[in-house]
C-alpha cells in the first residue's frame, strides 16, 4: 500500500480517537470538541477544540595533569557477508518505512571485539542526571547586563538578526528595559532619526557589519550630530574587524567590547554555540579564527562540571581545538584537584569525518520537524496548515513539553500510535470529572483542568505537524527518495538510483534535494565517474541555472560531489579483456567495471564497523535494536558508530584501520587521577562536540545508546544542522 494512503489512514484512526471526546470546556458544561467544529474539519481539528494561546518556554579550577595513552594494535577485522541487495517497504499501518533483509545468519561485525572494558556496563543500568546547565544562562546574562551598564544613560540597542532568537533565551526585552534600553532596532535596517545620544551594537564579528555600523557613524558625522557608539562583540572580537573600523576613520569614536556568549544551552542535554557559519568558513574557508572560541567554550565546561577524566578525538579541527583548550588551561590560574567532577569524559569530532550521515533524510519526529519547518535556537515556527487557524504559533521543543519529549526521538511510524494512545488517555482522565462532588471538582478545576488543557494544546498541535509533514512528504515522493538512498547506502542499484537521481534533477523537484543525493552518490562511491559526473552536472546546470557552477566548485573542494580520476578504477582484469574484445566492446566493460570494482572509503569503513544491519525478515522499528532505527534500519551512524567503539575500548585499540581510512587526527588522553573512580557516575557522563554542526538524528541515536549502556550523553556542536542547511553553506547563487 503506498504510504500516503496508509498515513491517512491512521490519521483518521488518530481523528476518530479525537473526535467528540475532548471537552473544550472544561470540568463543567460537558460540551466535546465536536460541538466546536466546522465541517470538514480534518483529524487535527478534530482534538482542537478551542484552541488555546501560544506555547512559550520558561575561579576556574585547574584540571588534573594529563597523560597520553597510546593505541595498541587490534587483531585483524573479520568480514562480513555481503548477501543480496535490501529493500525498503512500508511499515504496517503506520505510514513511514521499514527495511527488509534477506534471510540468512547474522554475520558478526567487522570490528574485532574488544576485551572487556571498563566502561562497558553488564545489563542496562539507569543513566545518571544530566548536570544543571542553567548557570551557563546566568552567567551569559550577567555578563551581557555588565557590559550594558557600562554605557549609563538611555541607548538605542541595535542587535544582529541571528543573534536575536539566542539573545531572546537568555534576557528578555523587559531585563533590557530595565537596563536603559530605549529603542531595539536590527543591525542590517538603517534607523529611523534618533533623539538618544547613545548607539550600542551587539553583533557578530563580521567584516561587512563593521561597515555598516561605520556608515552610520559617518552619517552622523555629517550631519553633525554627536553621540557615543559602543560595540559588544559576540562570542569575541577580532582583529580584522578593527582593522576595518580603521579604514573606515570611525576607530576612534567607538570602544569595543566582548560579550563572552560561548554556550545556549536548548534543552537539558543539548548546549548549541550558534555558529552555524563555523561549517564553511573552518572546511571550505579553511579559516581557523572560530577554533579560539572552541577551546575557550570546553575551558568554560571543564571549569564547572568538570575536570574531564579522559578526552577522545578525531579530526584536525577536533585535534587543534583540544590542544588549545589545554594551553589555555595550563596558563589559567586555580586547582581541580578537590571538585568533584559532574561529566567524566568528553569526546570530540569533525563533521567532515561523517558527511554521510546529515545527507541522509531525517526520519526520527524531531528530525522530520527541523526538515521540514526549521527548529531554529530549539523553538519553531507552526504555521496555519499546522494551527488551523490564521496564526502562526511559535513553540518551544524540549523536555518541559510532556507531548514532544516522548516522541522526539521516535521513528515516525511510531509516533502516530503514540498520538492516538495518547488522546484515550487525555479523555480518560477527562472522564474523571463524572460522578465529582462538589468539592472534587473544585480540586479537579484548580489542579488538573490548567494541565489537561496544556496537554491538549500541545497533542494539538503535534497531531497538525505531523499531517502537515506526510502532506508534504508525499508530494516529494518520500518513499522513493527514501528507496534510492538505501540502496546508495548499500551499494546496489546504483544504476537505477542514478536514474532516479537524473529524474529528480530534470523534475526541478528541489535544487537542494537534487544536490543531496547526488552528493550521497559521490561519497558512497567515493566519487562518480567520469561519464556520470559530467552527466548529472550538465542536467543539473540546465534545469536551475548555469550560476552553481561555482556551487560545484565548493562541493568539490569539500569532497562532497568529486569525480573519479580518467583511468582511476581500470582494473588487471579489465586490461587483459580489453585485449581480446574490440574497444567499443571494451569501453562497456570498463563502465560496468568502474561502477563495481571501485573500492570506496565509505565502503571499506561500513564493513569494518558493520554499519548496514543484516537481521532475518524485518527490522522492528517499534523495539529497535541498535542505532540504525534512526534511519529505518538502513544504516547506523558513522559518527555515533565511532563514539561506541571508542567509549567501549577507552580508546582506539583495534581501530587503527578505520582511522587510517579516515585520515587520523585521532587522540585519547586520560587523566591518571580519573581512573580511581571508574564506575562513577560522572564515568558515565559524556560531553560529545560536534564540530560543524550535529544532526537531530546523532542526537536520537546516542540517547538511544545511552539507554542501553547506561550513559548520558551531552551534546555541544557549533549549531544545530542538516542536509538543507549544510549545502546552502555551499550555494553560492545568491542575490
Amino acid at each position: 500500500m503506498r504510504l500516503v494512503s496508509q498515513t491517512l489512514s491512521c490519521c483518521r484512526v488518530v481523528g476518530r480517537a479525537r473526535a467528540g471526546v475532548l471537552p473544550v470546556g472544561g470540568a463543567g458544561g460537558g460540551r466535546s470538541a465536536r460541538d466546536e467544529l466546522p465541517a470538514g474539519g480534518g483529524a487535527a481539528a478534530a482534538v482542537r477544540g478551542a484552541r488555546p494561546g501560544p506555547v512559550t518556554g520558561t575561579g576556574a579550577p585547574r584540571p588534573r595533569r594529563f597523560r597520553v595513552v597510546r593505541a595498541g594494535r587490534g587483531s585483524a577485522a573479520n568480514k562480513r557477508a555481503q548477501n543480496g541487495a535490501s529493500r525498503v517497504s512500508c511499515c504496517h499501518g503506520a505510514g513511514h518505512f521499514r527495511r527488509e533483509l534477506p534471510a540468512g545468519p547474522r554475520p558478526r561485525s567487522g570490528v574485532p571485539g574488544p576485551r572487556r572494558p571498563a566502561m562497558a556496563v553488564a545489563g542496562r543500568r539507569d543513566a545518571p542526571e544530566p548536570p544543571d546547565f542553567g548557570i551557563l544562562k546566568r552567567l551569559a546574562r550577567d555578563q551581557l547586563i555588565y557590559l550594558l551598564e557600562q554605557l549609563p544613560g538611555k541607548k538605542d540597542l541595535f542587535i544582529e538578526p541571528d543573534l536575536m532568537s539566542p539573545l531572546d533565551r537568555i534576557a528578555s526585552v523587559s531585563i533590557l528595559k530595565q537596563h536603559e534600553v530605549d529603542k531595539l532596532y536590527k543591525v542590517d535596517t538603517r534607523p529611523a532619526p534618533s533623539s538618544s545620544d547613545q548607539f550600542c551594537f551587539l553583533v557578530r564579528p563580521r567584516l561587512r557589519t563593521m561597515r555598516h555600523i561605520a556608515d552610520i557613524v559617518n552619517a552622523d558625522k555629517m550631519s553633525g550630530r554627536s553621540r557615543k557608539y559602543k560595540i559588544i562583540f559576540s562570542p569575541q572580537k577580532f582583529y580584522a574587524c578593527e582593522m576595518v573600523l580603521e579604514e573606515e576613520g570611525v576607530f576612534g569614536d567607538v570602544t569595543c567590547d566582548e560579550w563572552s556568549f560561548y554556550l545556549l544551552p536548548l534543552d537539558e542535554d543539548i548546549i548549541s554555540m550558534e555558529l552555524p557559519e563555523f561549517f564553511r568558513d573552518y572546511f571550505l574557508e579553511g579559516d581557523h579564527r572560530w577554533i579560539n572560541t572552541i577551546a575557550r567554550a570546553l575551558q568554560l565546561l571543564n571549569s564547572l562540571y568538570g575536570p574531564f577524566g579522559r578526552a577522545y578525538g578525531i579530526g584536525r579541527c577536533a585535534k587543534m581545538s583540544y590542544e588549545l583548550w589545554r594551553d589555555l588551561e595550563e596558563e589559567s590560574e586555580g586547582d581541580g584537584q578537590g571538585r568533584t567532577p559532574e561529566i567524566g569524559n568528553v569526546f570530540l569530532m569533525d563533521r567532515d569525518m561523517d558527511y554521510v550521515t546529515a545527507l541522509c533524510s531525517q526520519v526520527v519526529y524531531e528530525g522530520l520537524v527541523d526538515d521540514t519547518f526549521r527548529i531554529k535556537c530549539g523553538s519553531v515556527d507552526f504555521g496555519p496548515d499546522v494551527t488551523s487557524s490564521d496564526k502562526s504559533i511559535k513553540v518551544l521543543l524540549n523536555a518541559q513539553d510532556k507531548v514532544f519529549s516522548q516522541i522526539r526521538n521516535e521513528h515516525f511510524s511510531s509516533v502516530f500510535g503514540f498520538l492516538s494512545q495518547k488522546s484515550r488517555n487525555l479523555q480518560a482522565q477527562y472522564d474523571r470529572r463524572r460522578g465529582m462532588d462538589i468539592k472534587q471538582m473544585k480540586n479537579f478545576v484548580s489542579q488538573e483542568l490548567k494541565g489537561l488543557k496544556q496537554e491538549h494544546r500541545l497533542l494539538s498541535l503535534h497531531i497538525g505537524a505531523c499531517e502537515s509533514i506526510m502532506k508534504k512528504k508525499t508530494k516529494q515522493d518520500f518513499q522513493e527518495m527514501i528507496k534510492a538512498e538505501h540502496s546508495l547506502l548499500d551499494g546496489f542499484d546504483i544504476r537505477e538510483s542514478t536514474s532516479f537521481i537524473e529524474e529528480h534533477i530534470n523534475r526541478q523537484v528541489s535544487p537542494i534535494e537534487s544536490l543531496r543525493l547526488m552528493c550521497l552518490l559521490s561519497i558512497t562511491e567515493n566519487g562518480l565517474v567520469p561519464k556520470d559526473y559530467r552527466s548529472l552536472k550538465t542536467q543539473y546546470l540546465q534545469s536551475y541555472g548555469p550560476e552553481h557552477l561555482l556551487t560545484f566548485h565548493n562541493l568539490k573542494r569539500m569532497g562532497l560531489l568529486t569525480e573519479q580520476a580518467a583511468g582511476e578504477t581500470l582494473t588487471a582484469v579489465e586490461s587483459r579483456v580489453s585485449k581480446l574484445v574490440t574497444d567499443r566492446a571494451a569501453g562497456k566493460i570498463t563502465d560496468a567495471f568502474n561502477s563495481l570494482a571501485k573500492k570506496s572509503n565509505f565502503r571499506a569503513i561500513s564493513k569494518k564497523l558493520g554499519l548496514i544491519p543484516r537481521v532475518d525478515g524485518e527490522y522492528d522499528l517499534k523495539i529497535p535494536r541498535d542505532m540504525a532505527y534512526v534511519f529505518s534500519g538502513a544504516y547506523i551512524p558513522l559518527s555515533c558508530k565511532i563514539i561506541e567503539q571508542v567509549l567501549e575500548r577507552r580508546g582506539w585499540q583495534g581501530l587503527e584501520e578505520v582511522v587510517r581510512l579516515l585520515n587520523g587526527n585521532e587522540f585519547s588522553v586520560s587523566d591518571s587521577a580519573g581512573e580511581d573512580n571508574p564506575a562513577g557516575d560522572a564515568q558515565r557522563v559524556i560531553l560529545a562536540v560536534f564540530l560543524g554542526g550535529c544532526t537531530f538524528s546523532e542526537i536520537a541515536a546516542l540517547r538511544f545508546l545511552g539507554k542501553e549502556r547506561g550513559f548520558k550523553f551531552i551534546f555541544l556542536t557549533t549549531a544545530i544542522t542538516n542536509s538543507a542547511r549544510m549545502l546552502e553553506a555551499m550555494i553560492e547563487a545568491k542575490a
